[in-house]
């Protein structure tokens, strides 16, 4: 039997769905904050169950509900009754690929004060932040939002460990003894990639602060520690390691110049032939496009920041002296650009 497509939107009907798109926004803030996809369970329950669970009045429930479930998260299921969707099943906490942090940090109260300014962004081609705000962003954020600091490291956890899987699962590692990745945060790939890999040794390179807070299987009495080498430092300013292999991942979003200097600093440190893979969500030539543009508007609003295209990422890394071997998609969302160090 042939399945007949509903017709698209005609425009102006899908113009308006683009313009309340700060009410979907909210709604899918609203769902998240309030536990609801944590009280729904693997059987359909009544609005009255769901509002009783979550504290909420049931008639102001049933019409979030609606308004989500027409966009395919949560779904009707008759009697006042509504079920998971697989969207919304990532909106709990305990889903294996959760996102409902994801959801929180995109949504979080500096946001909405942030977007209305995005044409100010685009006349001064910078950040906004500082002139709402009074400080930098992480500033802000670390001295006068804590819960909100609070939700993007969590936010960043998880997303980290769920593209750290796709990306160890991605590279090649036949012949390298050692790892160094530098900006890595908490350092999920580097633990996967030594879990998965028992003869690699792995350096992790990040600020102070940063190298401070590591996942516990890289510290001192960690399981992955006697194979493990923290460095506190900017890559921007050097790179003090030597390795058959660096990773950058998605830390090559401030302005050029700074690109610019770290990827020089990985040329000066690393043995010719030493190879480097710099990943990256792209704003071009993804099918995650709608999502990787958003985040690049968010990164000129909040730090001045943007995400590269294919083109703009291969002249930096060209720029820096680096041989590009290869480009390939890591999952749908992040890119490989396989380089390595000429002799």
């Amino acid at each position: 039997m042939t399945t007949v497509q509903p017709p698209s939107p005609p425009p102006p009907m899908r113009l308006r769905e683009l313009a309340f798109g700060a009410a979907c926004a909210a709604a899918l803030r609203a769902a998240a904050s309030l536990g609801v996809a944590d009280a729904l369970g693997d059987e359909a329950m009544t609005v009255d169950e769901l509002a009783a669970a979550v504290q909420a009045d049931p008639r102001s429930l049933r019409r979030l509900l609606r308004a989500l479930s027409c966009r395919g998260v949560f779904a009707e299921a008759g009697d006042d009754r509504y079920a998971h969707t697989d969207m919304s099943w990532q909106l709990r906490e305990d889903a294996p690929n959760s996102l409902r942090y994801i959801v929180l940090w995109c949504t979080e109260p500096w946001t909405w004060q942030a977007w209305p300014r995005l044409d100010d962004a685009v006349r001064k081609g910078g950040s906004v932040f500082t002139d709402l705000f009074g400080k930098e962003f992480f500033d802000y954020l670390h001295d006068d939002a804590g819960q909100s600091a609070t939700v993007f490291d969590k936010a960043m956890t998880h997303s980290s460990r769920q593209s750290a899987a796709d990306l160890v699962g991605f590279l090649d590692l036949a012949g390298v003894s050692s790892v160094v990745d530098i900006g890595g945060g908490q350092g999920h790939v580097l633990a996967s990639i030594l879990e998965k890999y028992p003869g690699i040794h792995g350096t992790l390179l990040d600020l102070p602060q940063v190298v401070d807070h590591v996942d516990p299987r890289l510290r001192e009495g960690g399981t992955l520690a006697s194979r493990t080498r923290l460095v506190a430092g900017d890559c921007r300013t050097e790179v003090p390691v030597q390795a058959d292999l660096y990773i950058i991942k998605n830390i090559l979003e401030w302005d050029d110049d700074s690109t610019r200097r770290t990827l020089r600093n990985v040329v000066a440190a690393a043995r010719p032939g030493a190879r480097v893979v710099v990943v990256e969500n792209l704003v071009d030539d993804s099918p995650s496009m709608s999502f990787t543009t958003a985040m690049d508007l968010l990164l000129l609003l909040n730090v001045g920041g943007a995400k590269h295209t294919r083109a703009s990422m291969l002249a930096l890394l060209t720029e820096a002296g680096l041989k590009v071997e290869d480009v390939r998609p890591v999952n749908p969302y992040l890119d490989a650009f396989e380089t390595t160090v000429p002799g």
